[in-house]
C-alpha cells in the first residue's frame, strides 16, 4: 500500500471530527489550555479534598461531579472549532477524573491520552496535558517541581511536561499553575518569580536536548502577560523578529493590551491564561511549523462562548463558575475562559 504523507493522514483520520482544518496549502493544528476550576471527584482522598464529598461544604454528590466533568468536557470539545490536538489542564484532582472526562462522550472521538503526575499542592490540585495520541507521538514525559530554598516546607504545583512528535518535529508542551496571589503581591511575586524560572529552565534544558525543537509553555500563571514574572523570570519578547531559538514570545500580550481577560475579579478583567512559544515556531516558513497568524494580526486566541458567560446578576459578564457563593451551579463551567492557538505547516 502506498505511504500516506502526514498532512493526507491528518485529513483522512480527523476531518469527519473537524480537529484539523485543511486551508488552501497548509495543515492547521490547535493546541489549548483551560484552568478547569476543582474537577474533583467526590471521594475522600489524601489531600484536603472534604470539601469536595457528599459530606462537605459543597455537598459534592456524584451527580454534582458528573454534571461538572459534562460541562467541562463539553467546552473543550468546542474549542478551536472542533478540539484541541493537544490540551494542558490545571486544577485537576486526580489520574481517576482524567479518565473519566476523556470517556465523556463529548470527548471520546478525540482519542485523548493523559500525562499526569501528582503534585504536592496542599489543595490537591494538579495539571495535566490531554493528547491525540495519532498526532502527537509521546517520546518522554516528567514533572519538575517549584522549590523555595527560603521556604522548603512552602508547596506549589509541578511543573509537567510531555516531549513528542507532530509530523515528524519535536514538541514540548510544558503546563505549570504558578503560586496564586494570596498575601499580597509583595508575598507572592517572588513566588511566581521562581515558578517563571523553574519553568524556563525546563523548557531551556529541552531545547538543548532535542535541537532545532519547538517548546509551547501554557497554564494559569496568576499573572497578566507584562508581569515581571513573565518579563523577567521567563524574558517573553514583544517582537516576534527578535526572538531567538531559546528565547520566548507570547501572543497573549496583544489581547491584554487592548483589555480582553480570560477571568474577572472584582469588575476588573485579568489574563492569567497564558501561552508562550520560543523562536522556532516564529517566522514565514513554512515548510515547517510556525504559530499562525489571522488576519487581524492575532496569534493568540480565548475562547468564549454565551453559554459559558454568565448573563444576569452581580456578575453578569464574568466566566459562569461551576461553584458561586459556595453553592453548584449546574450550568456552570470554571472561572476562567481557556485559551488556544495554532501551529500550521506548508502541505507538500
Amino acid at each position: 500500500m502506498k505511504k500516506s504523507s502526514f498532512a493526507t493522514t491528518l485529513l483522512m483520520l480527523f476531518l469527519p471530527v473537524m480537529l484539523f482544518a485543511q486551508e488552501g496549502k497548509y495543515i492547521k493544528i490547535p493546541i489549548a489550555f483551560y484552568n478547569v476550576e476543582n474537577l474533583f471527584d467526590n471521594i475522600k482522598g489524601e489531600n484536603n479534598d472534604l470539601d469536595f464529598t457528599p459530606q462537605g461544604s459543597y455537598s459534592w454528590t456524584r451527580e454534582k461531579y458528573d454534571k461538572k466533568r459534562s460541562n467541562i468536557a463539553r467546552v473543550i470539545s468546542q474549542i478551536a472549532g472542533k478540539g484541541p490536538a493537544v490540551i494542558g489542564l490545571a486544577e485537576v484532582e486526580n489520574r481517576g477524573v482524567l479518565e473519566n472526562l476523556v470517556n465523556e462522550p463529548a470527548l471520546k472521538p478525540l482519542n485523548y491520552s493523559i500525562v499526569h503526575y501528582e503534585s504536592p499542592d496542599l489543595r490537591g490540585i494538579d495539571c495535566a496535558i490531554l493528547y491525540n495520541p495519532q498526532v502527537f507521538k509521546l517520546i518522554q514525559s516528567g514533572k519538575r517541581p517549584v522549590l523555595f530554598p527560603d521556604k522548603p516546607d512552602w508547596k506549589t504545583r509541578d511543573v509537567v511536561y510531555a516531549t513528542g512528535t507532530i509530523g515528524g518535529e519535536t514538541f514540548h508542551i510544558i503546563v505549570a499553575h504558578w503560586p496564586s496571589r494570596v498575601g499580597g503581591e509583595s508575598v507572592s511575586a517572588p513566588r511566581r518569580l521562581k515558578a517563571a524560572q523553574t519553568m524556563k529552565a525546563v523548557a531551556d534544558s529541552l531545547l538543548t536536548i532535542y535541537p532545532n525543537s519547538n517548546a509551547i509553555l501554557m497554564g494559569d500563571f496568576n499573572d497578566d502577560p507584562v508581569s515581571p514574572s513573565l518579563v523577567h523570570g521567563i524574558g517573553v519578547k514583544d517582537t516576534p523578529s527578535e526572538v531567538g531559538y531559546k528565547e520566548y514570545y507570547t501572543p497573549m500580550t496583544r489581547l491584554y493590551n487592548r483589555g480582553i481577560g480570560t477571568l474577572a475579579y472584582r469588575d476588573t478583567w485579568n489574563l492569567f491564561d497564558i501561552i508562550v512559544v520560543n523562536g522556532n515556531l516564529l517566522g514565514d516558513d513554512y515548510s515547517k511549523f510556525k504559530l499562525y497568524t489571522d488576519s487581524n494580526g492575532d496569534r493568540g486566541f480565548i475562547f468564549r462562548k454565551d453559554y459559558m458567560v454568565q448573563q444576569t446578576g452581580r456578575y453578569k459578564g464574568y466566566p459562569r463558575r461551576g461553584i458561586v457563593s459556595g453553592r453548584f451551579d449546574s450550568e456552570g463551567f470554571s472561572d476562567h475562559f481557556p485559551v488556544y492557538i495554532y501551529v500550521v505547516r506548508k502541505i507538500n
